[in-house]
């Protein structure tokens, strides 16, 4: 399927209101909430929040660098490609969190911020490229990226910590879209449509195709546990258990395939 694009405005709008709940909720985090299990192995809520922090001050340094040639990377790549460098963003990770004092991760998050203020101009230019590890891509679909991050992550610290912390419907919508268009190209075919409303509809997995009415194979939930699915925060199995996901249809299993981002 042919990539999806994301409006620059809109991106940027996301990515700074999303960045400013994380901030919110990482103030209101005492010493004990710090400490507590994170969800994720072997990291504490405050590794998350050094994770979180270095997502966003990545964009600033990106941004600044001046990337000749074309794209050779596009979202649905990199998301399939993420766990290829997931052991040394780890690494990376337990690292900075050493070096930060766990009074400090509120502090870092609010200076990524205001760095990340003063480049947003450049970084939503659509003919910018930014190199990362994976390869180089145009500069918007990488503030994409940065909105996978910062709404993983953001459920993940919700999740971790009991706060109700919000979600921006850009923010959501774009990260939903991602994930959806990464199956599709990761699953190619026409015999399971995966409904995730109100965001996203995609056609995906190898079988028979469907030409007209209902499809035969059909996958629908929420966006929350469509993101939680494709992160694998939680399994195909689980989520059935809970009735957070309905299939119909003989193939409309997607174990297989999830997930998605590694």
């Amino acid at each position: 399927m042919p990539p999806r694009s994301y409006a620059p405005a809109k991106t940027r709008a996301a990515l700074v209101a999303q960045v400013g709940h994380v901030l919110d909720a990482a103030r209101s985090l005492g010493a004990d909430a710090l400490a507590g299990p994170s969800g994720l192995p072997n990291w504490d809520v405050h590794h998350l929040l050094v994770h979180i922090a270095r997502q966003i001050e990545v964009i600033p340094r990106l941004v600044a660098e001046e990337v000749p040639g074309k794209p050779d990377l596009d979202l649905s790549a990199w998301a399939r490609s993420t766990v290829t460098i997931a052991d040394r963003l780890d690494e990376d990770t337990r690292e900075a969190a050493a070096a930060t004092g766990r009074t400090e991760a509120a502090a870092r998050i609010a200076d990524a911020a205001e760095r990340l203020a003063t480049v947003l101009d450049a970084a939503v230019d659509p003919d910018r490229l930014i190199r990362i590890t994976l390869g180089t891509m145009r500069s918007t679909d990488f503030l994409v990226t940065r909105l996978v991050e910062l709404v993983v992550h953001t459920d993940d610290l919700a999740t971790a910590t009991g706060l109700a912390i919000p979600l921006d419907k850009g923010a959501l919508a774009a990260v939903v879209r991602l994930l959806a268009d990464a199956l599709a190209d990761q699953a190619p075919g026409n015999s399971v449509e995966v409904r995730v409303p109100p965001y996203a509809a995609v056609q995906c997995v190898p079988g028979p195709r469907h030409t007209r009415g209902t499809p035969p194979n059909v996958v629908e939930t929420d966006p929350r546990t469509w993101i939680r699915l494709a992160t694998g925060r939680t399994t195909w199995a689980a989520a059935l258990d809970a009735a957070a996901v309905s299939s119909s249809g003989e193939r409309a299993d997607l174990t297989a395939y999830l997930p998605v981002l590694g």
